[in-house]
């Protein structure tokens, strides 16, 4: 029996687990075991730039509302790099996304879209001026 990959994603899924425990591998589904191999990096990613456009729009949120500052933005802050310290910890390969560019100006373009939703306010700059190290700084609130 062969669970096709398009029907059903779960019950192939499990279909392929036992074929593995079985070491039954001239049955496996190679080519989508690989694809959803791949897709898991994909995902852990997609976590991390999530997390990173909340954080980064909650800094802008405090550094251009100052007026607004509490403690319900502090404590994304703080939950949020908490998260994607936590992460960057269980999968250190996602650290090098933090150091390129063009990741960075893709979350930055998000996190100023969240913020400019937010708040309505449309003066936030084209590109992040802050480093990796200070965005994750427990201490660090842009004035």
């Amino acid at each position: 029996m062969s669970i096709a990959y398009e029907k059903d994603i779960i019950a192939w899924s499990n279909e392929q687990a036992a074929l593995i425990r079985a070491r039954r591998f001239d049955l496996l589904d190679l080519e989508h075991i690989a694809e959803e191999i791949e897709d898991v990096g994909k995902s852990e990613k997609r976590e991390l730039a999530s997390r990173m456009a909340v954080l980064l729009s909650h800094l802008l949120k405090w550094q251009f509302q100052s007026g607004r500052r509490g403690a319900s933005w502090q404590r994304t802050i703080k939950e949020q790099r908490k998260a994607i310290i936590l992460e960057i910890k269980s999968t250190p390969s996602l650290k090098v996304s933090l150091n390129d560019k063009d990741w960075i100006d893709k979350v930055w373009a998000d996190a100023v879209a969240k913020a400019g939703d937010e708040t309505g306010l449309d003066v936030f700059p084209e590109s992040c001026s802050w480093t990796a190290e200070q965005i994750l700084d427990a201490d660090f609130l842009p004035d």
